[in-house]
């Protein structure tokens, strides 16, 4: 048994109750379209909410609704009339139907004359209904074809709307022939009969009177069948709850699973690497790389793995607190891996980590210091003698730093000792990669794992709740800015500018690069670690849609190839050298093409987005982004990061095609307004409307944070984690509770699992 603030949890183990987990009620028809949106189960109708609630007694904000989508809403009927088709006779009913604002067409094809006729007398003008159908537009109008619909107070069954024609009307998400009045009714079926008992909680008893929760039975309830808007959300909250408390649970029982492991204590010594290294900096460390390297010092210093989120802003010095890591592995007869996604930034880490350490990084070399050792790359692309040379290095202890990419992981990689695996870019490895590297140490190794891409720290607390968290939210002194613009596509001054900038950055001396998101003209968007993350399309709402309808063709994206063609006869440029990088170089021509980019002997650089991370050329100044408005914020921030590396102030120019009020437009701005990475995170979230930060929303799965809300619930999140860790101190496999298990490997399906694990 444990405690926390007076609450005292059971041993008693609680029958989980699967009345959920049989089949829905219903015709077959009707079954086979449930499954097409995912519900197979009781339990998955119940979770399939109602996206919003209507109120009988208003209309629906047409502008609102989204083109394309399956839409239900309230409107007035404005009028109803038959037409006849000109070449077959065939009649149709086409209405009207209005918020009051705006107009929405509506046509329903009938067999015959009676038929229409009989819709016609339905719709009478002034009625109120609801609506549910596709929103599309035809002959330049909007319209809703062959809608199903019911007039509130007629059609809607006269008991019902005498009981029910107050309480709010639940909306769900609907697909073609599965309309939200179906669902509804569907919904009702399997949730009237079913009791308390029949609903198994994955929030214990204890929990919920502590804070106050209902029953999950009653959340349902509240949601599916609200008398009110006060039980919606009412009934909201409490599953938003749920939903932090289940994830939070999950995370505190790997924590606890992680604590109770052991590894070799690396405990910080006076006369060694560290400290030489330290005496020889340049420069001072931020305030912020003082307490990174103070909390991961103590970390490394215990018995126990570390396990450790080391995020910062772009440029904030994640690589010196890094190494100053792995010298104090290496100071206690240990050995760093750090593990990086691609080869070009394993390459940059090794000639990085090398000229910081000097002749530390040439023991047993002539001219190396005395207590040296020796930084080893291994990657897919070395040559078999070069590759050899490394693995013994790495075998023998001779390097005590290895670098390297996927091909770390291979079989013939041995170390003498294995104390600390750095993890870049997190996000790039899954579960199964980092445990295979770990598994390749005597003891459980150290684990520091970092991110040049900020989280909020509700998301972090969220998706990376067993790790500590140590953030850099300061870059070195000495660096001058960046300044971002944004260049619309077709305006041809401003783009005589935009490269007419990038020659006079060339003569002072500076760099500059070029980003595209293709390498062929002739190919679609990259994609991985060589490609652009590009931003999902954006829904259309009707008030954009006469717009829409008259806009112009997508342009093709600009490729790498095809400008850097343009560049080199280009009289704005006047004969100035231009090279490209892409992923599909060797790793020797990727090589080049950085070092005569770093020399100058190609001062313009036309690249993927293989240049995001890592690549430092503290020359570059400038930085052209071409088709700006379709990669996502994080990247493009990320992108802008390689420029103004130096003392010479930064410049980002993003060449796009945005339209004024779209999302697209929303991010350029966003950036040009801030340099910081934390507060670009939130703006990204809030704009993408978050998604799944569990990764479902990428794999086309079902989400499953339906109410939380990570950027805002922060307070949700802190309570939740509370409760999940008392309850994980007294039952860290959580047998009393199998409920609570059963619920986490719901909320973990469809690979979300593998996404907590790349954490």
């Amino acid at each position: 048994m444990a405690t926390s603030k007076g609450i005292r949890y059971q041993d008693s183990v609680h029958t989980h109750v699967d009345a959920l987990d049989e089949r829905p009620p219903g015709k077959p028809a009707e079954l086979k379209k449930l499954a097409a949106l995912g519900i197979e189960t009781v339990g998955d109708l119940l979770s399939h909410y109602p996206w919003r609630y209507a109120d009988s007694r208003e209309v629906t904000d047409i502008a609102s609704l989204a083109v394309g989508r399956n839409v239900s809403l309230v409107a007035q009927v404005r009028s109803a009339e038959v037409k006849l088709a000109q070449r077959t006779g065939k009649p149709r009913v086409e209405a009207k139907v209005t918020d009051g604002s705006r107009t929405l067409d509506l046509v329903i094809f009938m067999p015959h004359r009676g038929a229409a006729d009989f819709h016609v007398k339905r719709l009478v003008p002034g009625s109120l209904g609801l609506f549910s159908g596709q929103i599309n537009i035809f002959n330049g109008r909007l319209q809703l074809a062959n809608p199903t619909y019911a007039i509130f107070g007629h059609e809607i069954d006269e008991a019902v709307a005498l009981e029910e024609a107050e309480w709010p009307i639940p909306i769900y998400p609907a697909t073609a022939g599965l309309e939200s009045d179906k669902i509804r009714a569907a919904v009702r079926s399997a949730l009237d009969p079913l009791t308390e008992q029949d609903v198994s909680d994955p929030v214990p008893d204890v929990v919920r009177e502590q804070r106050h929760l209902a029953s999950r039975w009653s959340a349902l309830r509240a949601v599916h069948v609200p008398q009110t808007e006060e039980d919606w959300r009412k009934g909201q909250a409490r599953l938003r709850y749920e939903e932090a408390f289940v994830l939070q649970a999950e995370l505190a029982r790997r924590r606890a699973h992680a604590q109770r492991e052991e590894s070799t204590a690396r405990p910080a010594r006076s006369g060694g690497l560290l400290e030489a290294f330290d005496a020889r900096l340049p420069f001072v460390l931020t305030d912020g790389q003082v307490a990174a390297g103070e909390q991961i010092a103590a970390d490394l210093a215990r018995a126990h793995p570390m396990q450790r989120l080391l995020q910062g802003e772009v440029g904030s010095g994640k690589t010196v607190v890094a190494l100053r890591a792995m010298l104090q592995v290496v100071d206690a007869g240990g050995q760093a891996a750090l593990l990086a996604p691609t080869s070009v930034l394993a390459g940059q880490h090794v000639r990085t980590l090398r000229a910081m350490l000097g002749d530390l990084a040439e023991g047993g070399l002539l001219g190396g210091s005395e207590i040296g050792t020796r930084v080893a790359l291994l990657t897919g692309a070395q040559s078999t003698a070069e590759r050899r040379s490394n693995l013994l290095e790495a075998a023998s202890g001779q390097a005590g730093i290895v670098v390297g990419t996927h091909a770390l992981l291979s079989d013939p990689v041995q170390f003498a000792d294995l104390g600390l695996v750095v993890i870049d870019e997190q996000h790039k490895f899954g579960v199964e990669q980092r445990g295979r590297l770990q598994a390749k140490a005597a003891n459980t190794p150290h684990l520091l794992v970092t991110t040049a891409t900020p989280i909020p720290r509700t998301v972090a607390m969220t998706v990376f709740g067993e790790l500590e968290i140590s953030e850099l939210r300061h870059v070195p002194a000495g660096r001058s800015g960046i300044t971002t613009h944004v260049v619309p596509a077709d305006n041809r001054p401003w783009m005589d500018r935009t490269w007419s900038r990038v020659r006079e950055e060339v003569e002072r001396g500076g760099r500059a690069f070029v980003v595209c998101a293709r390498i062929d003209a002739d190919e679609e968007a990259d994609d991985g670690a060589d490609g652009a993350d590009l931003a999902p399309d954006e829904p259309t709402t009707v008030g954009e849609a006469q717009a829409a309808a008259q806009r112009a063709p997508k342009k093709p994206l600009r490729a790498v190839l095809e400008v850097a063609e343009t560049l080199r006869t280009d009289p704005r440029l006047g004969g100035v050298a231009v090279g490209f990088l892409h992923g599909r170089m060797t790793s020797e021509d990727k090589d080049r093409a950085i070092a005569d980019f770093a020399s100058g002997k190609t001062p313009v650089l036309v690249s993927t987005t293989v240049i995001e991370v890592g690549v430092d050329v503290p020359a570059a100044t400038i930085m052209v982004i071409l088709d700006a408005h379709v990669f996502g914020l994080s990247q493009l921030h990320q992108l802008r990061g390689r420029v103004g590396r130096g003392s010479a102030p930064g410049l980002c120019l993003l060449v796009a095609d945005a339209p004024e009020g779209t999302v697209a437009a929303q991010r350029l701005g966003a950036l040009a307004a801030t340099t910081d990475g934390f507060e670009l995170a939130r703006v990204d979230l809030e704009l993408r409307k978050e998604g799944d930060v569990l990764g479902s929303a990428q794999s086309g799965g079902r989400r499953a944070l339906r109410f939380l809300r990570v950027v805002s619930d922060g307070a949700v999140i802190d309570r939740a984690r509370e409760d999940a860790r008392a309850l994980v101190e007294a039952d860290p496999e959580l047998t009393a509770w199998p409920a609570l298990r059963a619920a986490i490997d719901v909320q973990l399906a469809d690979g979300r699992e593998e996404f907590l694990g790349q954490s």
